[in-house]
């Protein structure tokens, strides 16, 4: 099997305890309060399974994210060195090439890498994802000669049992876990819950390095996500695509009574032959103030009169149309699970705030063996 070959970059590979933890959130803000000491970061997600067309090239979406957010010079290619695609598992299973795969990561790395001061590496999933293609988060760890911080969900119980667990199967690699850093915390819990849970990771060996807040922008889909998520056409309102939805309501109840109780950012999913609520929804948005809505979904493939359709294209309300019903709408916006889009600046400088104020980098990088005077030479 190849070797290696850079083994002099300081890296640092970003793991969680289950899925749709904060790895990515997690190496946004980190990539970001490590160029205060490193001029030139690389990153690479060896293994991904969410994946975008880029040139042809099928590309994991956290890899484009880094890349369009930080101006990565690193060939996307070896950001994203390998798709799990629909067939990949069976196919690998009937024909293993794991050396082939090995050496590709291990290549793409060395790219990653190259005349870098400091390098990214984030996992997909818990320590044992991967396991079916003998390319686990632990096993790539290990190729790649990476310590490890791990990701875990707010609470107490259950992350540090999932906590232990993964740190098992990293320690099995002959990888160390650094740390770890819990996300999504009730903001009134925050202190509470850090200092029990400080406590209870110590017992296992794992030190505490950081505690995110739950922050309910991060959680937002945008109006393309949504319409994306539900199988919609848009109708009116390209151009609105990045509105945020803070909630969904379906639109029960008659025009007299929808704006009752209705907060800013509020998606409003109702059949397009409501056309009396349709109107009102429309007619608020005109006010100038724009109204607490921010965006409409037809939903059961209605629309409403050719009159109304025209009334709406004059208004700064996107609208758009699904086959589904107003409940399973609703439904499938509720369990999204979103992602950070390049160019979402808002979010993306939240992220960057958020690990600043509660993540301990510099203990981190000393974790890693990183001190100031050798950050210091590794950027001059």
């Amino acid at each position: 099997m190849s070797q290696l070959i850079n083994a002099v970059t300081p890296r640092l590979f970003i793991a969680a305890t289950e899925q749709n933890t904060g790895k990515t959130t997690t190496a946004v803000g980190l990539y970001a309060e490590l160029r205060k000491t490193f001029e030139r970061i690389g990153f690479i997600k060896p293994v991904g399974q969410r994946f975008v067309d880029v040139e042809g090239k099928q590309i994991d979406e956290d890899s484009v994210l880094i890349r369009d957010t930080f101006g990565t010079q690193v060939p996307i290619e070896d950001m994203s060195p390998i798709a799990v695609e629909p067939m990949f598992t069976r196919r690998y299973i009937n024909h293993a090439n794991n050396e082939a795969l090995t050496r590709r990561i291990q290549h793409s790395f060395d790219r990653a890498a190259w005349e870098k001061d400091f390098a990214i590496i984030e996992g997909t999933g818990h320590a044992g994802v991967g396991s079916v293609f003998d390319l686990s988060n632990a096993r790539v760890a290990r190729i790649l000669k990476s310590k490890v911080l791990l990701i875990t969900p707010g609470g107490i119980g259950r992350p540090i049992d999932e906590g232990a667990l993964n740190a098992a199967l990293f320690e099995k690699e002959g990888v160390e876990v650094i740390g770890v850093v819990m996300n999504k915390i009730l903001p009134d819990r925050l202190e509470s819950i850090e200092e029990i849970a400080r406590r209870g990771f110590g017992r296992l060996g794992l030190e505490l390095l950081g505690v995110l807040p739950e922050e309910e922008i991060l959680m937002q889909p945008t109006l393309q996500q949504v319409c994306e998520h539900i199988g919609g056409e848009t109708y009116h309102g390209p151009e609105y695509a990045r509105n945020r939805v803070a909630y969904t309501m379906i639109g029960a109840m008659s025009s007299a009574n929808l704006f009752r109780n209705v907060i800013p950012g509020t998606l409003l999913v109702v059949p397009g032959d409501r056309e009396d609520v349709v109107l009102a929804a429309v007619s608020r948005s005109l006010e100038s103030d724009g109204g607490p809505f921010c965006g409409i979904v037809l939903s059961d493939n209605l629309k409403p009169s050719d009159r109304l359709m025209e009334i709406m294209k004059d208004a700064p309300l996107p609208v758009i149309g699904s086959k589904r019903n107003s409940y399973s709408i609703a439904s499938r916006i509720h369990s999204m699970t979103v992602k950070t889009l390049p160019g979402d600046t808002e979010k993306i400088s939240r992220i960057q705030n958020l690990v600043s104020e509660y993540v301990d980098v510099p203990r981190i990088l000393e974790k890693l063996g990183i001190t100031g005077t050798s950050a210091s030479s590794a950027i001059h």
